[in-house]
């Protein structure tokens, strides 16, 4: 029987983990990097050990430190979450041979499926349905388009599509540095890209005595840069012919190399219904709550028991309604997915029946550079797809989330989509999103609301006057898109006259609440302000604004050409490219590594390449100057 449990892993999954323990009255441990310390993983274990340090790998990817916490905070087991060293088998042993309990699957079976090159081989030979690799050396442009992938980990990194082979050696070494970088281990692989294929897979769970569960399948095609945004079960739009295939598939996989716990056989689904193995994780994954919330299991409960040589029943109780989970990151879908980094000044997303809320990250907490940017995943479980898509929708839309820029809208619109309430997207499905427009109307508004408490704050006239005057101005730039809008108001005898705003009543007004009559329609927004930030929140949606200075100060300008750190990152590869050069715009010059991705920088215009200021292993911060571009017919 387990006592005391370390979970070698930080944030949301951890927490997640401590919650089963508490339930099941096993003492907590928690790791933390330097970086961590404050963070609400560490408060929440009955003890914590320090990883000194804050880069993964002098932290959570160190084994060694990790075995050598359990010991000395008398921890008898050790959960290894998902990411860092969930999938590694010399930790799984390390673990094992300190004598302590392994809360995972047998270190052969890791190590088995490791590799996604040797689990494929396995798979063939078991006769799971597989895509033939492609031999790099040999490939011709009818093969195209092709995908490099890397054979350890996941998670996107370390993987490139090429739809052009004079592209395939830079994507093949671009992709070789990520996967190093990410997992260790720099080998990749090449095979076709399925386009408009679906990613299903199924979630398995066996137990030391033969039995292995099939826990039904989830739907995982929507994603960014090959990572998971919104995983759902049961997967719509697939048959039963279908899914008696992959669950055969699945529990053949497991059988075929002793499997024990819990784990996900990942397929890709063709167009035509065919489906293709692609790997096996080891582990719990990010999306397990869905299949929680279908079956009513606690799979880290049963993951315990199984590692204590508990029995699973013959058959599991059969799936219940439908879920779906949305991976809430501070990202930036408008700058192709950039991470971002700051204060989280407030998050608040209000659980309720149906509505489960997993997250590593509180109010005043601080996202950083080292890890991954995921804030939260929140789920929801319905009788039915269609209450399910409009529950989750409607949470995420009223969220108060105060601090860097999120996908939360980007969220809601793929949950309202047309395509996506009909079901059974692709990969590419947000590849082929067209832009975010917007409502200019509801951003002007909340403009108009913060303007109108920000006077109630400075002064309790709150911006009234007697007698006739020149307008109030107030500057704000949006935080999504950078556009400038600016509130020209006065408040008189007979109201509240807003330039652009003919139809709006002043109802009444506080330093962080404006009531607004619009066109006949009350409307409440909620003000926040910090420092110069201003968030903004109404059933219309949220708007986040920076405050414009009344006279803007003087500033040095950048020269024209300048690629600039869009983040804090580290320079991991600069193009084979000397001051002098000819450059073309889209040509990629600088690739930054930051919160576990590698992000390619590239020229913005054609021209000559004036200056070259970046270098392998320099750590820059946000606006750094990484080279100059002169355009042609510009003096540099």
């Amino acid at each position: 029987m387990i006592s005391s449990l370390l979970v070698a892993n930080r944030g949301e999954i951890a927490r997640r983990v401590f919650r089963t323990c508490r339930g099941l009255g096993i003492a907590t441990v928690a790791v933390y990097s330097d970086a961590d310390a404050d963070a609400p993983h560490v408060r929440e274990a009955d003890a914590a050990v320090r990883l000194p340090g804050n880069a993964p790998g002098d932290t959570y990817l160190r084994g060694d430190l990790i075995v050598a916490a359990a010991l000395t905070a008398g921890a008898d087991a050790v959960h290894p979450g998902y990411g860092f060293l969930s999938e590694n088998a010399e930790f799984a042993r390390a673990v094992l041979d300190a004598g302590l309990t392994w809360i995972g699957p047998p270190p052969d079976a890791v190590e088995a499926m490791g590799s996604k090159t040797r689990a494929k081989s396995l798979m063939a030979k078991a006769g799971v349905p597989l895509l033939d690799p492609v031999d790099p050396a040999t490939a011709t442009s009818e093969r195209l388009p092709l995908l490099v992938k890397a054979a350890a980990g996941g998670g996107g990194r370390g993987m490139r599509i090429v739809r052009r082979l004079d592209l395939l050696d830079g994507e093949l070494a671009a992709a070789r540095t990520e996967a190093a970088a990410a997992f260790g281990d720099g080998e990749v692989f090449v095979e076709p890209y399925v386009e408009d294929g679906r990613h299903i897979e199924v979630q398995v769970l066996a137990d030391a005595h033969g039995t292995v569960w099939t826990l039904g399948e989830r739907d995982c095609s929507v994603q960014r840069r090959h990572q998971k945004v919104i995983e759902e079960t049961p997967a719509p739009g697939i048959g039963d012919e279908l899914r008696d295939t992959l669950y055969e598939a699945a529990r053949e996989a497991a059988r075929t190399i002793g499997y024990v716990g819990a784990g996900t056989i990942e397929f890709l689904v063709s167009a035509d219904s065919r489906p293709y193995f692609l790997e096996m994780n080891t582990r719990l994954q990010v999306e397990h709550p869905v299949t929680e919330c279908v079956t009513g299991l606690d799979l880290v409960c049963w993951q315990i028991r199984v590692a204590e040589g508990a029995r699973l029943p013959d058959v599991p109780a059969p799936p219940r309604g439908h879920a779906i989970e949305a991976r809430l990151y501070a990202e930036d879908p408008a700058r192709h997915w950039q991470p971002q980094t700051g204060a989280l000044h407030r998050f608040s997303i209000r659980e309720s029946d149906g509505l489960r809320v997993d997250s590593g990250v509180e109010d005043g907490g601080t996202i950083g550079v080292h890890y991954d940017p995921m804030l939260a995943k929140v789920i929801a479980h319905a009788p039915t797809r269609d209450e399910a898509l409009r529950l989750l929708a409607h949470a995420l839309r009223r969220a108060r989330i105060h601090g860097p820029v999120t996908n939360r809208d980007l969220l809601v619109r793929v949950l309202r989509h047309p395509d996506f309430v009909r079901g059974g997207v692709s990969t590419a499905f947000l590849e082929q999103l067209p832009p975010d427009t917007g409502d200019p109307s509801a951003v002007r508004l909340a403009a108009l609301a913060a303007a109108l408490c920000d006077a109630v704050g400075r002064s309790p006239f709150g911006g009234w006057r007697n007698v006739p005057s020149q307008p109030q101005s107030k500057g704000y730039r949006t935080a999504s898109t950078g556009d400038e809008y600016r509130v020209r108001y006065r408040l008189t005898r007979a109201g509240l006259v807003a330039e652009g705003h003919p139809d709006v009543r002043l109802l009444s007004c506080v330093a962080d609440r404006a009531v607004l009559e619009v066109a006949g329609v009350r409307r409440e927004f909620e003000v926040a302000v910090y420092g110069n930030q201003v968030y903004v929140d109404s059933a219309l949606g949220a708007v986040a604004f920076t405050t414009l200075p009344r006279f803007p100060a003087p500033r040095a300008s950048t020269a024209p050409g300048s690629l600039l750190a869009p983040m804090p990152g580290t320079v991991v590869r600069v193009a084979e490219i000397a001051v002098g050069d000819r450059v073309t715009a889209g040509q990629p010059l600088v690739w930054l590594e930051a919160m576990k991705m590698e992000h390619q920088i590239s020229a913005p215009a054609s021209g000559t390449l004036s200056t070259l200021q970046a270098a392998v292993g320099h750590q820059v911060e946000v606006g750094t100057v990484l080279a100059v571009v002169t355009q042609e017919g510009t003096t540099p």
